[in-house]
């Protein structure tokens, strides 16, 4: 005899099971369909505008360059390593020297080159903003002090503090040696500029707004000030403090790819006017490849923070 409950079960389950990825797929396949009919109807000084399967042979096409630069590195250490190894051979007093492989960026040191930029600059504005905003909250007067200058500072567009960052960094950052490139300083500060607001605003509104019966019960038990922010304010605020860092990472990425493009910053951002200013027939299919991976590293990124949310959260439903 058939269980019903169990074939309600089985049918609940399938119907679940298709609105999580039968929906998507038919959203995502008409998105293609019309992609590929609009562009065939779009003419560019460059050639037709490229449609999804133009877009999908450039992406094999950037890999296969990423492998060929490759092979081209692992030639010019072997040739280095020889060269030294035949000087020693006649000078054992001959100092070797290491030379890094200066060759072109691929595609793919882009997006490592992004993703070590914008997390960078994320982690250092959440170490300043996350215990200002907890400040901020705890502290009406601090608050009140301080509200107006993030309200000023924070609509200001990156392409504003850029210039502002370089002529800084430049005028500070001197050292004939440098550990980091100065591209890379300026690219992370611009960054961390322009992600510190939300993760400060909502980490000060989800402290200022812990339930009173907490701080109560906080002060029933007299725990000291570092207690009462482990035990009592950050379980409360996390749900705020991560909107904030979600709102925050979602800045930095687009921020990132503004100001690489604008200062010319090893990044995507660079990738995409590189290949804007060549002009080839295969430049505006690289272009979306691009535009695809930079949505699609945004996208990632945002449920990264989520999912580290759910982790920590007691809440898991938040």
């Amino acid at each position: 005899m058939i269980d019903k409950s169990k074939v309600t079960s089985f049918l609940s389950l399938m119907s679940q099971a298709s609105k999580a990825l039968l929906l998507p797929v038919i959203g995502i396949t008409v998105f293609l369909v019309i992609w590929s009919i609009a562009a065939n109807s779009i003419n560019t000084s460059l050639g037709k505008f490229p449609g999804p399967v133009a877009v999908a042979g450039q992406f094999g096409a950037l890999y296969q360059e990423h492998n060929a630069e490759r092979v081209k590195a692992e030639a010019f250490y072997d040739r280095q390593e020889v060269r030294n190894a035949a000087r020693l051979e006649a000078d054992p007093t001959y100092k070797v020297k290491v030379r890094a492989y200066t060759g072109k960026e691929t595609f793919l040191d882009q997006i490592f080159t992004s993703l070590i930029t914008v997390m960078s600059g994320f982690i250092l504005a959440a170490a300043i903003a996350i215990p200002m905003g907890i400040w901020m909250g705890l502290s009406p007067t601090l608050n009140a002090a301080l509200n107006p200058i993030v309200q000023i500072f924070k609509p200001v567009s990156p392409l504003a503090w850029l210039p502002l960052v370089t002529m800084v960094v430049s005028a500070l950052y001197m050292s004939p040696d440098p550990m980091v490139s100065k591209s890379f300083i300026n690219s992370l500060l611009t960054v961390t500029l322009c992600s510190l607001w939300p993760m400060m605003i909502n980490t000060s509104l989800g402290v200022a707004n812990i339930d009173s019966d907490l701080v109560n019960v906080s002060r029933v038990l007299r725990l000291s000030p570092l207690t009462h922010v482990q035990k009592i304010v950050l379980p409360a605020s996390i749900p705020l403090i991560f909107t904030g860092m979600r709102l925050s990472l979602g800045v930095a990425w687009m921020v990132l790819i503004a100001a690489e493009m604008l200062a010319q910053n090893p990044g995507l951002g660079k990738f995409v006017w590189d290949e804007f200013q060549n002009g080839s027939s295969e430049s505006l299919a690289r272009i979306m490849a691009a535009v695809v991976v930079i949505g699609l590293i945004g996208f990632l990124l945002d449920r990264g923070v989520l999912a580290l949310q759910r982790w920590i959260s007691w809440d898991k439903s938040k």
